[in-house]
């Protein structure tokens, strides 16, 4: 048993380097995005919340995971950084001095879904780079996933 531990392991380090390499695509925050929309919509606020805030959950892919803002710019979900529930980010600034969630909420509140690009850093390689988030109005909430441009 432990030589079957220990196997695990080695094979769960090696492989960890792996998995945090691993970059979604601007294609895969859209496409989380919409089944975030798909699961809030069939389930409800509160289940939905439990779901997306999971870590290890349905709503975590590669280096995407969902997030949610109230229309006015408070964190209500917030998976990789639970400590921001609650906050409000409204007049948060990327490293350029972009408003940079005041732009998400815009895009929200005008076209009801779209693009945005802002300078942010990436905890796999601590360098401030440029995401990619695709954000999509429910009602109040804004839902919104990123990924990290690749040159």
């Amino acid at each position: 048993m432990k030589k079957l531990l220990a196997a695990l392991g080695a094979a769960f380090l090696l492989a960890a380097p792996a998995f945090a390499d691993e970059r979604a695509t601007p294609a895969d925050a859209e496409a989380l995005v919409k089944n975030a929309v798909a699961y809030l919509k069939r389930h409800g606020r509160e289940k939905a919340f439990k779901e997306f805030q999971k870590l290890n959950g349905p709503f975590v892919y590669k280096d995407l995971y969902v997030f949610v803002n109230s229309i006015e710019g408070k964190t209500l979900v917030h998976p990789t950084d639970p400590e921001r529930i609650g906050m409000d980010v409204s007049k948060a600034k990327d490293p350029n001095g972009k408003l940079y969630v005041q732009e998400r909420l815009e895009i929200a509140k005008t076209k009801g879904s779209g693009w945005q690009e802002y300078g942010y850093r990436n905890p796999a390689t601590n360098k401030v780079e440029t995401k990619v988030s695709y954000i999509e109005r429910v009602d109040d909430l804004v839902i919104v996933a990123g990924a990290y441009k690749q040159k």
